[in-house]
């Protein structure tokens, strides 16, 4: 145990944020999403809900200029009661991806986690910023 470190925040997660550069992107995934199919380096969380993981890596993690925030939406354009959770904990303002596009973005992703969420579009893609 760390002092002044999340508690959901683990040694491999840290040791992929801090190897990530400018402007890599983190897919923060529930447990439907194909991570292990789309991510080059993937960890699972299970015991883990999105909202919650995604505010952890907010405590150590910078944003980068826009996009800093993809939010995976459903066809039809309706608004998941999630993304509201989402938004609050990244503290920035998403672009909603389709579900085809976000998978995209997301294969590009220095890291996928899976979490344990089970609520639908529960992804979240942070692009990291500049640690001054």
């Amino acid at each position: 145990m760390l002092s002044g470190i999340h508690p959901l925040l683990s040694g491999p997660l840290l040791a992929h944020l801090d190897a990530m550069g400018h402007s890599d992107g983190v897919v923060l995934a529930d447990a439907h999403f194909p991570a292990e199919n789309l991510g080059r380096r993937t960890l699972v969380l299970p015991g883990v809900g999105t909202p919650e993981l995604l505010a952890a890596v907010r405590t150590v993690l910078p944003l980068d200029d826009e996009p800093a925030l993809d939010l995976m939406a459903p066809d039809g354009g309706s608004t998941p009661p999630v993304h509201e959770e989402l938004v609050v904990a990244a503290g920035a303002t998403p672009r909603l991806l389709g579900r085809f596009e976000f998978y995209d973005a997301a294969a590009e992703a220095f890291l996928v986690v899976r979490t344990g969420e089970t609520r639908v579009y529960a992804n979240a893609l942070l692009r990291k910023g500049v640690v001054t």
